[in-house]
């Protein structure tokens, strides 16, 4: 069963709505509890210079034949940035897919000759559902040993809310599990029709409550820098940037890379992971 993109639709505009405050956009508060937060539908039309029955109509997925010009006036009335701005568009148009499984991803020789030659970083690649395809031997002996896993357990959102293991690994687990979610939403708009995705979302809604807690908020973030914090078992803390690069010839995977600064703990931390690593000793 695919996504329903009317209902994302409607749910995504009104969490835009309800993080927006009257005052904060000029408009007149005429006291009252407001049953909801946010903006009203009307408040929303206004700002946006469309009928009150043509946002109401967008918000309830009546249609997906919206012009680019009523979209463009509802996402900047919303303040969306570009991203969310994009995923608005994803799921206000008609969709020309199908509703099957897309055909299962491989990771070319050279990608793979590229990740065992970054040695001394943590690296692997991502692929539809945020599935892990490949990863090098530090990538490994940091997060969990991939290999060991299952295939259908290779998968990052997966690991993030159902490995307790994984869990205890990220210093900010909340933030790193709210981001997780949000790539998941965004690409999960890119192919609204893949079954897989519809069950990984309703799997992991069903068993983690965090899970539900932060998809409720349809947050959609696109991957591309940032730092993470871990907490190793056995080298300690990690404090470490990242840089994901997607392909032009195959958007649907990405490589993620860690960096380290020279001279910094985190650098000794990893030298250590790595000759552990070499050695075949547990850094578990």
């Amino acid at each position: 069963m695919a996504l329903d993109r009317r209902a994302e639709l409607g749910e995504f505009l009104r969490s835009r709505r309800a993080r927006l405050r009257p005052e904060e956009l000029g408009l007149p508060d005429y006291g009252g509890r407001r049953r909801v937060p946010g903006l009203r539908r009307e408040e929303l039309a206004r700002l946006a210079g469309v009928s009150v029955d043509h946002y109401v109509r967008l918000e309830q997925g009546r249609t997906l034949h919206f012009s680019e010009a009523v979209l463009d006036a509802v996402a900047r009335a919303l303040r969306l940035d570009p991203v969310e701005r994009g995923h608005l568009y994803r799921l206000a148009r008609p969709w020309s897919g199908e509703e099957t499984a897309a055909e299962p991803q491989h990771v070319r020789a050279g990608l793979r000759q590229l990740l065992a030659s970054a040695g001394d970083v943590p690296a692997y690649v991502v692929g539809r559902n945020l599935d892990l395809l490949a990863w090098n031997r530090l990538a490994a002996a940091l997060i969990t040993d991939f290999g060991a896993l299952p295939p259908a357990e290779r998968n990052l959102a997966r690991l993030i809310f159902l490995d307790e293991g994984v869990r205890a690994m990220y210093a900010n687990w909340e933030g790193k599990a709210r981001d997780v979610a949000a790539y998941l939403r965004l690409d999960a708009a890119r192919r609204p029709g893949d079954p897989e995705t519809a069950a990984l979302v309703a799997e992991l809604s069903a068993v983690s409550p965090g899970f539900r807690e932060v998809w409720s908020a349809h947050h959609v973030k696109e991957k591309t820098h940032g730092r993470c914090v871990y907490r190793h078992p056995v080298v300690g803390i990690l404090d470490l940037g990242f840089e994901t690069l997607r392909f032009p010839d195959d958007p649907d995977q990405a490589l993620v890379v860690h960096t380290v600064e020279e001279g910094t703990p985190a650098q000794s931390a990893l030298r250590l992971l790595a000759q552990l690593a070499d050695e075949g000793v547990s850094a578990r």
